[in-house]
């Protein structure tokens, strides 16, 4: 049976992903320091309306409310022991948000990096992450999620890991990393050595490609990258709004909803399938966002100074 990803992707040009966990979470009373994941047992129904507001501002995927529930991260919150509870409870919320709307919308097992940094650099091996990957990824397919999200890592042996740990579910998987200024990882990966790597994976994911960064025009410019690999596989672009200030004492991301609304529309135009934000994108934002792509047409592929020009411009004008 063709999974539900897959079969929408069939369907449209594009799919619109949702916005920030976290940072909407602040907005709604978490505390700086506290793990947001924890909020699946303590606040659900905030988690829960969340996704609601996500999917009413025309999200046709949204991410569990589980980016740092693994062993190791959670452990950091003295809930190391209780991967499979959260993880259960993230995807039920998601998943109750989702029934209630009597929409197509999936469900998408939000697993982020371990928090660790892999070896030689570090001392988390591949075989240790692979098992905290594994963890989680199977109580988020006991919790009922369509496919497994692995987001915002940054090394080759971690993106492995996590492609051995969907496989050992069977559940389809979409992988994405984070890039820097410059185009490169934290752990120096390119987009081009991402898309080489994904199409080597023994169990490719369905998409792949950039989410969080430092705004919408580097990560599209990163997105290029991916284009000139020459993969055909869809790709993903869920950038931060912008970057973050302080600002009344919380942070606030100057990355406006008509930034991100012409950012949707220029990544559309890059032939990217899957477009939705990160950090500081709330459903203000992605509802500019599925706004512009439902209204503008589609337009040529954009070059790096059509990008730059546009989101500087809409930085300006809003």
């Amino acid at each position: 049976m063709t999974d539900i990803l897959s079969r929408l992707l069939g369907a449209r040009p594009w799919l619109l992903a949702d916005g920030a966990t976290g940072t909407n979470l602040y907005n709604m009373g978490l505390q700086p320091g506290d793990a947001p994941d924890l909020w699946c047992e303590t606040h659900p129904e905030r988690v829960r309306e969340l996704h609601r507001q996500m999917i009413a501002a025309g999200a046709d995927l949204i991410l569990t409310n589980s980016f740092g529930a693994n062993a190791s991260r959670l452990r950091l919150s003295g809930a190391g022991t209780r991967v499979a509870a959260i993880n259960h409870a993230a995807a039920r919320l998601a998943r109750e948000a989702v029934v209630e709307s009597d929409r197509d919308v999936i469900v998408a097992g939000s697993i982020g990096p371990t928090g660790e940094i892999m070896a030689p650099v570090g001392r988390l091996t591949e075989a240790e992450a692979t098992r905290l990957f594994t963890e989680q990824a199977e109580a988020l397919k006991d919790g009922g999620v369509d496919i497994l999200w692995i987001e915002t890592v940054s090394a080759v042996e971690e993106m492995r890991a996590a492609a051995k740990a969907a496989q050992t579910t069977g559940l389809p998987w979409c992988g994405m990393m984070s890039f820097e200024p410059g185009g490169r990882s934290i752990m120096g990966v390119s987009p081009p050595q991402l898309a080489t790597l994904v199409e080597r994976l023994p169990y490719p994911p369905v998409a792949y490609g950039a989410n969080c960064g430092t705004g919408p025009a580097e990560l599209l410019l990163a997105m290029s990258g991916f284009s000139a690999a020459g993969s055909e596989r869809p790709l993903i672009a869920k950038p931060n709004a912008g970057v973050p200030r302080f600002q009344d004492g919380g942070l606030i991301y100057d990355g406006t909803p008509e930034v991100m609304a012409e950012f949707a529309v220029l990544a559309r135009d890059m032939g990217v399938r899957i477009i939705g934000g990160c950090c500081g994108t709330t459903p203000e934002h992605l509802a500019a966002m599925r706004g512009a792509l439902e209204q503008r047409q589609p337009g040529a592929r954009p070059t790096r100074e059509v990008i730059s020009s546009r989101i500087s411009g809409a930085m300006a004008g809003s």
